[in-house]
């Protein structure tokens, strides 16, 4: 989108077509983008209360699973249980799919439970490592829905800055310069016809005179 103002450009009749049409396309370009950041904002404040909700569901069984395994720190001791976290196998597994929300990639994951047998005897741990992996299992998908909606959060907002800014270059910017050529042109234009009106009108006075004689 080319932008010229004042005496950058031709005062043409066909450079004042062209420039209306610019102009037209630009404000036709600037209502899209406000019914975008309309409908971004919208998504923010859904998402941003989704989140919110999404943390105060996460909050006290993420606490209780973090006690169960401090719990199990202290009856089996940082290395033993280490070990059987080391010699545990993947319990869930992850699928990431990608959905749009206003032209925006938003990644989505869900989570499934692998059938993972006993991995560990029953000398190596006690009740308290059950007890903090089957928290930490539950809560896990909780915790996964509330970065989803934090990197939605993230993602819209980085979208919704670059639109803003789009729109401001249109508002202060291009727009003002193509309305600024228009008044340019069309000033030199009736200016140049005021001109040759007159000059017609003294050509007529010459040969009426010499008619006359």
């Amino acid at each position: 989108m080319s932008v010229a103002s004042g005496g950058n450009v031709l005062p043409t009749k066909i450079e004042l077509i062209g420039t209306r049409r610019r102009l037209q396309t630009a404000v036709r370009v600037k209502k899209v983008l406000d019914d975008k950041r309309d409908v971004l904002l919208k998504r923010l404040d859904e998402m941003i209360e989704q989140a919110t909700v999404a943390r105060d569901e996460i909050s006290q069984p993420l606490s209780d699973a973090y006690l169960a395994l401090y719990d199990a720190y202290l009856k089996l001791g940082p290395l033993r249980l280490e070990g059987t976290a080391a010699n545990t196998p993947p319990m869930v597994e992850a699928d990431v799919t990608i959905r749009r929300i206003v032209d925006v990639d938003i990644p989505s994951v869900k989570l499934a439970e692998k059938e993972v047998g006993m991995t560990y005897g029953f000398a190596d741990s006690n009740v308290a490592v059950d007890r903090a992996s089957r928290q930490m299992r539950k809560v896990l998908p909780s915790i996964f829905r509330a970065a989803e909606y934090e990197n939605a959060i993230f993602r819209l907002a980085k979208e919704l800055e670059k639109t803003q800014r789009l729109l401001n270059a249109l508002e202060y910017m291009i727009i003002p310069r193509y309305e600024g050529s228009i008044r340019y042109i069309q000033a030199t234009l009736e200016e140049r016809e005021r001109e040759e009106f007159s000059r017609l009108k003294h050509v007529k006075k010459v040969l009426e005179r010499k008619v006359a004689q």
